[in-house]
């Protein structure tokens, strides 16, 4: 899950995280009044954010700094409603709903310091750079060696010798450093506490007075522990979302659009991932990752045939079930009950192995429905590929 930069910030800060005072806007006259609360504190420059889930939006026109209030409302008219196009957000874009009224800064240098999980290893990984304020992405490739890491293993949670590291290969020294080493040990502590999957600070800046502060924030949260954490889960901005994905969270299913023509119902994360592989094999493209899990009930089953089908772009389905603890029986019952309520037009086929496979088929093959039954999965991958292109030269 992610949320906002400005809610991130009001995180970080309940661990002691420095940032810049600022205030979140709705409209432009919540933005005027935001700006006016600044200015009443003594700031003089202000810096109108468009809040979207997506990096880049200052080059898209999305983060403006000013040095008036008549300047607050003009930029918030015209950041407001406007469709940002950035390399996160794909060529749709994401409409801005928000906004974030935000003091200037008296940058004197930008760096990068993010903190991550590293599956392989089971650790968390701290890595800081001192080319801040770009993209991370574009350092990695081309000057690998400015991008500094440390693993923390949480047995034995983070050591000042961690913090010390990452500042000197920034350079800090004396004061400066030790209000970086702090700023790291709080980072760390909303990490664990807050189940974070990722907290990213582009840029963390060293002010003309010295201080240390995070002047852009992400934070992205292990779906799989929220329930520990409901304060978290308030923060969700569904816009932001996709429609198909929070109709299928309502279900528990783990689903993600994608922009291919074959819909894909798969049991299982690896299972999902090996189906869409052997997809793109046979030269085409999933439409979705879409996993029913393990103990589906026939109800979500019905419930995922049916998020698949309502994306316009499925052209096909492939349905590749390996029944262990779902049994087949339940996957065919549910397909049938989906498609009579669905107006099933597109080519469907479907795989299943496992518990009760030859039930499972057995009730397929007397549904009357014109499901094409594949026996392997490159077999499947074959098949449904093959139909999709018939079907698409006939309409």
């Amino acid at each position: 899950m992610n949320i906002h930069e400005y809610q991130a910030k009001a995180l970080l800060k309940q661990f002691g995280v420095a940032v810049p005072e600022g205030h979140p806007a709705f409209s432009v006259p919540d933005a005027v009044e935001s700006a006016k609360q600044l200015e009443s504190a003594g700031h003089k420059v202000f810096v109108v954010k468009a809040q979207i889930h997506a990096g880049g939006r200052g080059k898209a026109g999305g983060v403006k700094v000013v040095k008036s209030i008549d300047e607050v409302r003009e930029k918030a008219s015209q950041i407001l409603g406007k469709v940002l196009v950035t390399h996160q957000t794909g060529p749709e874009g994401k409409e801005v709903k928000r906004l974030y009224i935000e003091a200037g800064s008296n940058i004197k240098k930008e760096y990068y310091l993010s903190a991550v999980v590293d599956r392989k290893t089971k650790t968390i990984v701290f890595m800081a750079s001192t080319e801040g304020g770009v993209e991370i992405e574009e350092v990695a490739i081309h000057q690998p060696e400015k991008i500094i890491s440390v693993t923390i293993d949480p047995a034995t949670g983070i050591q000042a010798c961690h913090a010390r590291k990452l500042g000197y290969a920034l350079g800090l020294k004396s004061d400066t450093l030790k209000k970086f080493s702090k700023l790291v040990f709080s980072l760390y502590e909303a990490f664990v506490s807050k189940d974070a999957s990722q907290i990213e600070i582009n840029p963390l800046v060293e002010t003309a007075e010295g201080d240390i502060i995070a002047l852009d924030a992400k934070i992205n949260f292990d779906d799989n522990a929220l329930h520990r954490h409901d304060d978290i889960k308030s923060l969700r901005d569904l816009d932001e979302e996709e429609a198909l994905e929070i109709e299928a969270s309502k279900y528990d299913l783990n689903y993600i659009k994608m922009d291919g023509q074959i819909g894909c119902m798969v049991n299982g994360a690896g299972l999902a991932m090996a189906t869409m592989d052997i997809i793109k094999l046979y030269g085409s493209s999933p439409a979705n990752f879409l996993d029913v899990g393990g103990g589906a009930t026939r109800e979500k089953v019905t419930a995922a045939f049916k998020i698949i089908l309502s994306d316009s772009n499925v052209k096909g389905i492939l349905v590749n079930i390996f029944g262990g603890i779902m049994r087949c029986d339940i996957i065919a019952n549910g397909i049938i009950e989906a498609a009579k309520e669905v107006s099933l037009s597109v080519p469907l086929v479907v795989r299943l192995e496992g518990t009760n496979v030859d039930l499972g088929k057995e009730i397929l093959a007397k549904s009357g429905l014109a499901i094409i039954p594949a026996n392997d999965l490159a077999d499947a991958a074959e098949k449904v590929v093959k139909a999709v292109n018939e079907y698409a030269s006939q309409n």
